[in-house]
């Protein structure tokens, strides 16, 4: 790992707390961003897709990006994604008027877009934004890929344009995006979405890991990048044992963010289990089984 690089490392999608009526709970999040900065992780990506970005209006996305700045010291980064493309362009600018060290943009959504698209999306983002930025791959999402090519070739043409998530459950996949990527640029960070690829994507090469399990056990990732610097392999061997263990959290339950934030809530009580997503709420029994796996209340 390059360790001189802001953006390598643990991140952590936050979680967007909500009051028990569903609106933006900016205590909890506070308090949520305090408890990251204290377990020293690298960076917070707000309003990913565990923030729920997608159910805001764009005025509560604009405010978020003005109030979740000042609180916490460490490297943040927002997602300004949207079908609208000013819309991105007008949270990217709030975001660089309210000192964020990069945003991040999904590729359009809703229309399939075929790579020739997707290229001439990004070159226009390119040649508009102002500052780092980063490209989000989800294809389950978006119905379209960001291939290694043209990643490489954005990579190559944009200095500014600092890294990609790659949320693709296949290792091989974003280790094609690792070699692509460093044939051009040394310093282009490759971040594995899926928190069981974070020690195999450091193999590779990668830059570290954009995990939701940092919600809940950041302390976890943070030993496995401490263990990664100091060479020691057994600590990295347990680390990826417990961190397969408590994939399960993607397992329980219709919604798996409504999932992480009834962790969240049960385990460290600064928040409620409320997200936005209908008819994901834990029955009584799903409740006892994240409790069992990952413990009450500290």
């Amino acid at each position: 790992m390059k360790n001189e690089n802001p953006f390598y490392g643990v991140w952590c999608p936050s979680i967007t707390p909500m009051t028990t009526e569903g609106k933006v709970d900016l205590e909890g999040l506070s308090q949520h961003l305090a408890r990251l900065t204290e377990a020293r992780i690298d960076v917070v990506l707000l309003m990913g897709s565990i923030g729920e970005f997608a159910s805001f209006t764009f005025e509560e996305r604009l405010a978020l990006i003005r109030q979740a700045r000042a609180m916490t010291p460490l490297t943040m980064v927002a997602n300004v994604s949207s079908t609208c493309l000013d819309d991105v362009l007008k949270m990217a600018e709030e975001a660089r008027r309210a000192q964020y060290d990069a945003v991040m943009v999904l590729p359009p959504y809703y229309y399939g877009q075929t790579q020739a698209q997707l290229l001439a999306y990004f070159r226009n983002l390119g040649r508009q934004l102002d500052g780092k930025w980063f490209a989000y791959n989800f294809p389950a999402r978006t119905g379209c890929d960001l291939t290694p090519t043209l990643i490489a070739t954005l990579a190559a043409e944009f200095p500014h344009f600092a890294g990609v998530k790659d949320t693709v459950d296949c290792q091989s996949h974003t280790r094609a995006m690792i070699l692509a990527t460093q044939a051009v640029r040394d310093d282009f960070a490759v971040l594995s979405g899926y928190d069981e690829y974070y020690i195999p994507n450091l193999l590779a090469g990668g830059a570290g890991v954009i995990s939701g399990l940092n919600n809940v056990m950041p302390e976890l990732f943070v030993s496995a990048r401490d263990a990664w610097k100091r060479g020691d392999l057994p600590a990295l061997h347990h680390a990826q044992q417990e961190i397969g263990k408590y994939m399960s959290i993607y397992t329980i339950g219709d919604d798996f963010v409504t999932t992480i934030k009834t962790v969240v809530s049960r385990k460290f009580g600064y928040c409620s289990a409320v997200s936005r997503n209908a008819g994901g709420a834990l029955s009584e029994a799903q409740c006892r089984q994240v409790d069992e796996i990952f413990g009450g209340r500290s």
